[in-house]
């Protein structure tokens, strides 16, 4: 008999994939370059040249095993080594070897850190508006998946929420900075207090509480951005990072858990890992992808086009009477809908084919989320259609 778990989820599936789908088929009908398609975030910039460039030389120079054999369930031991030393060198923090595990990207990376330090019942809080994807990967673990209200002056964390719902079942806050879908990098001051916080129930509550960072746009940060290293500030941290978007390979599925070296028992963490890869089907990442990322561990693709785009599409929004918070990361901008009810707001947008995300997913009702790595051209020819939408619809 099939699942009827799964069956239903079947019923729900992501917003966001439904309305790319839409756009790509809208694109059939008058083209694709007439579609404003605010809806995925697949990064669009080329990959660095050199990322081709290891794989052309893996390619020529190993062997056929060493190539396409299996790694070690952790990780190629080089690369964790590559990776660590990158950290160390750029954050000022101890790591070693022992605390890289390797991931198909920052989903598995959230996938084993949350099994790592939560049994079934615990609760996981994380702070709207968020990835939707993180119901089902804390879910799916057990845990239990409770959302902080936003604070939507500001899109840092709503504290006085936060203070509210932290009781002693929670056992992991997860926090995503530069944050999707707002743009928003969580300040100096925003992760100190959050870190104060942190420490004092752990003493109150007398286990500890594991700050689960999920870090995938982290290279992804704008001019004046306050935008530090989230592990700097507090010792239980788990990273989990994706070179998804700072190399532009989001279908290589190539990230990593970084465990702080100062958390609690930090040596256990990648061997737990390793045994959830034996109940998860996770059995360690593609061989070829994971040198090739290690020799760009330094290197971004250019990801200037996401900040040009950012300010043409913010001055825009400003210009026509929108309120929003500026990005201080990622490709994502989050400006409040002209209407209460965002849903019908997207929806009203389609008639003029630009493709807008409802903010309801993101726990966020009331707001909008636009992806904006695209072309800078199609940004720009899309802002008139922008306005004609607002003046026709909205009379502004």
């Amino acid at each position: 008999m099939l699942s009827q778990k799964y069956k239903d989820m079947c019923n729900t599936p992501s917003v966001i994939r439904s309305l790319a789908v839409y756009a790509s088929e809208r694109g059939k009908e008058i083209g694709y370059e007439n579609v404003f398609d605010y809806s995925l975030g697949n990064p669009s910039v080329p990959v660095p040249e050199e990322f081709n460039k290891a794989i052309r030389e893996l390619t020529e120079t190993l062997s056929s095993n060493e190539l396409h054999g299996y790694s070690p369930n952790p990780g190629n031991p080089g690369v964790r080594t590559a990776i660590a030393e990158s950290l160390k060198k750029r954050f000022g923090l101890p790591y070693e070897q022992k605390h890289i595990f390797m991931t198909s990207a920052a989903a598995s990376a959230i996938a084993h850190a949350v099994r790592c330090v939560t049994a079934p019942g615990d609760e996981v809080l994380t702070f709207a508006p968020h990835f939707p994807e993180y119901v089902p990967y804390i879910n799916e673990t057990g845990a239990v998946l409770k959302v902080v209200p936003a604070d939507t002056g500001s899109f840092q964390i709503n504290f006085d929420e936060f203070e509210k719902m932290l009781n002693p079942k929670v056992q992991a806050v997860l926090i995503n900075t530069p944050n999707n879908p707002s743009g928003v990098a969580y300040s100096s001051a925003t992760l100190k207090r959050l870190a104060d916080t942190l420490y004092e129930k752990q003493k109150e509550y007398g286990h500890e509480i594991f700050l689960i960072s999920d870090e995938p746009y982290r290279e992804i940060v704008f001019k004046g951005a306050d935008a530090p290293y989230v592990s700097s500030f507090y010792d239980n941290t788990l990273s989990c990072y994706s070179f998804s978007k700072s190399l532009s390979v989001p279908g290589e599925r190539i990230g990593y858990v970084a465990v702080n070296p100062a958390a609690k028992d930090a040596d256990m963490i990648v061997p737990m890992c390793v045994q959830i890869s034996r109940g998860t089907g996770h059995n360690c990442p593609s061989s070829i992808i994971q040198m090739a990322a290690a020799r760009c561990a330094y290197l971004t693709s250019d990801l200037s086009v996401y900040e040009t785009n950012m300010n043409l599409i913010y001055d825009k929004l400003i210009e026509l009477g929108f309120t929003v918070v500026k990005p201080g990361g990622t490709f994502y901008i989050f400006p409040k809908a002209l209407e209460e009810d965002s849903q019908a707001f997207c929806e009203k947008a389609k008639k003029y084919d630009l493709i807008l995300v409802p903010g309801d997913s993101f726990k966020a009702k009331g707001f909008f989320r636009m992806a904006y790595c695209i072309d800078t051209e199609k940004v720009k020819r899309s802002l008139p259609v922008l306005e004609k939408f607002v003046k026709e619809e909205y009379g502004r």
